[in-house]
């Protein structure tokens, strides 16, 4: 309506109330003007907290891409009650353990850190994760360990996804590859450069295989590897 509408919360006098309900009754004071709707959620979820949808508790998959899987589900709901039908998209499992988060103490708003959680979704580049990395040390400061691994996920599951490759495991040392299709152009370069590490198997399933060096981490592994890839298929495409 064109008419301002109006609401009254009341409470017996000398109730005590609790911390969260004055909190709560501070943010609907505060944000008042039309169209503050939004602001109020996302107050109400700092007040509440996320859930461990965002905490540490989660590993490997899951861990790196709860938000973003989130979204993707949230979306789909939507487009489903709309009537729309959503294109088939491929893909990508980062089946690794590890600690991928934005913690609580670098980023002390939930709202801020779902906005950087979406940011960090979307990277698709290494530019754009290098993009990701300068805003988070201009707005926070340097980011952690756990958050740059966070950085370093998104961007392997991208080209991960730009080359067909569907999951990659670690076992025993050894990063194993699951994919159907192979660009044999750029895995010749990517064999002479990993010389002797990078191969091919037929094990379990597994179209590669790349050995670790000692005191290696996978993520960091995949991240060189896969910057690598990007660069090559860049490189064919333009000449």
């Amino acid at each position: 309506s064109e008419r301002q509408a109006y609401a009254y919360f009341t409470y017996r006098p000398g109730k005590a109330l609790s911390e969260i309900a004055t909190k709560r009754l501070s943010a609907i004071r505060e944000y008042a003007e039309f169209g503050a709707g939004f602001k109020v959620a996302l107050r109400d979820l700092e007040i509440r907290g996320a859930g461990n949808l965002l905490g540490a508790e989660q590993h490997g998959y899951i861990d790196s891409v709860g938000y973003d899987l989130y979204v993707k589900l949230l979306s789909e709901a939507v487009e489903e009650l709309k009537g729309e039908k959503r294109p088939v998209e491929f893909e990508a499992t980062v089946d690794i353990k590890v600690d991928a988060h934005i913690p609580e103490r670098y980023i002390p708003s939930a709202a801020m850190r779902l906005e950087m959680y979406k940011r960090i979704s979307d990277i698709k580049t290494p530019d754009d994760k290098m993009d990701v990395y300068d805003e988070l040390v201009d707005r926070f400061g340097e980011p952690p360990r756990v958050t740059q691994r966070l950085l370093s996920v998104a961007l392997v599951r991208s080209v991960m996804e730009l080359a067909k490759i569907s999951r990659v495991t670690l076992s025993q040392g050894r990063l194993q590859f699951y994919t159907e299709c192979l660009d044999m152009e750029i895995l010749g370069e990517l064999f002479e450069k990993y010389n002797g590490r990078l191969y091919g198997s037929s094990l379990g399933g597994a179209a590669l295989i790349m050995r670790l060096s000692a005191g290696e981490e996978a993520i960091g592994a995949l991240e060189e590897l896969f910057t690598l890839y990007y660069r090559i298929k860049n490189q064919n495409e333009k000449t």
